[in-house]
């Protein structure tokens, strides 16, 4: 990706910080402490970093008030109350997303009836089905399948391979990364003694404004309900969710998360990597599940569980710390037995 160049003194002026040292210094990379160069940008967090900031080679460096003066270390400092938001701030001007222009590229096939809105980005091989309605700026990239009758926001950008099948609706600004499937029937039959026949999946699926999907994550579509994944929410590779899921604004789903059908998560939960949920759970607003954990219990708002099956986390822990207080016990029983003989 290319980069732009800054100063040291347009760092500080694009971040709000104060300069301290060069402020000509010109920048062109980000680099970790370690790693910098003369041409690097770096930063440090708190003072458990001192120890890497004194040896860093950094040409500029953001950094708290507690780390604006030192012995050693760049001397060109831009000092910030949030070092990492501000990094971010100098990502974003120095690597600059590349933004495909307007069009439909000839090799994609526009269904009957479909409207595309003002300035979108249709890119190669993609395939958009009968009455799919496209907002204003969105972008496909190549391969994205859509089927009939989608709906994408406005200033949505679909990744490669990206597949959305019919009853999908896609919000306003909504990222969904190469190999996302959306809006697939779930996982749900009806088992007799001559075998397992499927139940039609009638509801939506819909991702309100401001969603993100990581690389191959599934979200089925609703089976009698609609599957809704709130404002905000974003979602890592590799997420499966299933029919009927709703999940609420601003919650943050990790990579491996599985979600049985009709589970509903309030707002700002969040749930570490590979966790399970089992099926028509409610985990309330704010709750935080701890990776690997399962969860086959409603989760109260607010509460922090861990474990398998999973519990409240200081419980989880306590409950390991006795077993390890035990293991050494266990060792002195064995060995007393051992010593007293047969019976």
């Amino acid at each position: 990706m290319a980069s732009a160049t800054l100063t040291a003194q347009a760092v500080a002026d694009l971040v709000g910080g104060r300069l301290l040292g060069d402020g000509s210094v010109r920048i062109h990379r980000i680099r970790p402490l370690d790693r910098a160069g003369p041409d690097a940008l770096s930063f440090a967090t708190s003072s458990r970093y001192a120890a890497d900031l004194g040896s860093s080679q950094a040409g500029a460096v953001l950094v708290p008030e507690d780390l604006a003066a030192g012995p050693s270390g760049p001397r060109t400092r831009i000092v910030v109350a949030d070092p990492y938001g501000a990094l971010v701030r100098v990502i974003r001007e120095l690597f600059p997303a590349r933004i495909p222009k307007p069009g439909v590229d000839p090799t994609a096939r526009v269904g009957t009836g479909a409207v595309l809105g003002a300035d979108v980005s249709i890119g190669a091989y993609v395939v958009i089905g009968d009455h799919v309605r496209v907002g204003a700026r969105a972008r496909l990239a190549e391969h994205v399948s859509l089927g009939e009758g989608v709906l994408v926001g406005e200033d949505a950008v679909l990744g490669p391979g990206v597949v959305c099948y019919s009853g999908t609706q896609i919000g306003n600004r909504a990222v969904l990364k190469a190999g996302a499937m959306i809006g697939g029937d779930g996982f749900g039959y009806l088992s007799s003694a001559k075998g397992h026949s499927r139940i039609p999946h009638v509801g939506k699926c819909i991702l309100e404004d401001d969603v993100e999907v990581g690389s191959n994550t599934c979200i089925d579509r609703g089976s009698i309900d609609d599957t809704v994944i709130g404002r905000g929410t974003k979602l890592d590779n590799l997420v499966q969710v299933g029919h009927n899921v709703r999940i609420g604004e601003r919650c943050l789903i990790m990579a491996g998360v599985g979600i049985a059908g009709s589970t509903h998560i309030g707002n700002d939960a969040i749930l570490a990597g590979h966790v399970g949920v089992t099926d028509h759970l409610t985990i309330g607003d704010r709750a935080r599940i701890a990776a690997k954990s399962a969860i086959f219990g409603d989760v109260p708002p607010g509460a922090s569980f861990s474990g398998h099956p999973a519990r409240p986390h200081r419980q989880f822990l306590r409950a390991q710390a006795t077993m390890y207080r035990l293991a050494p016990i266990v060792d002195e029983l064995e060995a007393l037995v051992a010593a007293s003989g047969p019976a």
